[in-house]
């Protein structure tokens, strides 16, 4: 029986469980890797990256969740570890070069916006005092995030420039960089649509009870139809950033729709909770697909 690997901190997760269920379902054998655990051997014959003992060059196909907590260094050698296995021709998703777009929040937003996306007035810089002018030509008025970073950890809105200026040289101090993005009055509310492959196959409405509206931080999923040109945003997002599976996370502004983040690693149980569509299937469905093309 062919086996796809699931590269997983925890497989017990829910989401590594729904994709273990999801590839019994299609009549494969799935096998839980750990990224952290890749060992690459070079100039051997038989043996070129294993995880745990499992050979990776024999899997039909590889699906990574999250990469995990890291130092830069580790980082980097994963993404590597990634790249050489889509080098050899094996179907990892998303690819390395997906991931290493989306969890640079400036990276992806600048590929959004050079290619004709809406995106928010954002500006990143080191030095805490273009910061602070920043922060001003943004309306006094901001959220500053971590440049990488997911599930609205580390971000914070930002309204009175002493508070401003203090976190712009507590960041600079410890060599951080500051993103600063201004602050969009969205209803408490923003939308997430969960792409596979070029189709939206959910969405829901994120309603909270604060400006913060991931579901980690409290937020309530509720069952939405996205239009068709929101659609269309998310799926071109998609392909600017390279991902195939992706959650593509938008906000209702007085301006129009803004693209807020493109997280290629998502979790969907909110989501699961509001749709009759299996997430986790159509994941493996469209990995099968590539597989066999």
């Amino acid at each position: 029986m062919a086996k796809i690997g699931i590269f997983s901190r925890n497989p017990f997760s829910w989401p590594s469980q729904q994709l273990q269920q999801a590839i019994i379902y299609y009549g494969y054998e799935p096998v839980f890797l750990k990224l952290s655990r890749i060992v690459n051997w070079i100039g051997f014959n038989d043996w070129k990256a294993t995880s745990e003992g499992v050979n990776l060059y024999e899997l039909l196909a590889m699906i990574v969740r999250p990469i995990g907590r890291c130092s830069l260094e580790e980082a980097i050698y994963r993404l590597d570890a990634l790249h050489r296995l889509v080098r050899a021709g094996k179907i990892v998703v998303n690819s390395p070069s997906a991931i290493e777009k989306c969890i640079d929040k400036f990276y992806s937003l600048s590929l959004l916006e050079e290619n004709g996306l809406p995106v928010p007035k954002t500006v990143v810089a080191e030095d805490a005092n273009d910061a602070l002018e920043a922060f001003h030509k943004l309306g006094g008025d901001v959220v500053v995030k971590p440049i990488f970073g997911s599930r609205g950890v580390g971000i914070t809105r930002v309204s009175d420039p002493e508070i401003a200026i203090r976190i712009f040289r507590t960041l600079q101090f410890y060599h951080g960089v500051i993103y600063l993005q201004e602050f969009i009055h969205h209803g408490k509310r923003d939308i997430r649509m969960f792409v596979v492959g070029d189709e939206v196959v959910a969405a829901m409405y994120r309603e909270s009870d604060s400006w913060k509206t991931n579901i980690a931080q409290g937020a309530r999923p509720v069952a939405f139809r996205p239009s068709d040109e929101l659609e269309e945003i998310a799926i071109k997002a998609c392909r600017v950033l390279g991902c195939e599976v992706a959650g593509v996370d938008i906000l209702e502004s007085p301006r129009g729709y803004l693209i807020t983040e493109i997280n290629s690693q998502p979790g969907w149980r909110g989501l699961q909770s509001v749709t009759k569509v299996n997430i986790a299937r159509k994941i493996v469905k469209y990995v099968l697909r590539r597989a066999k093309s």
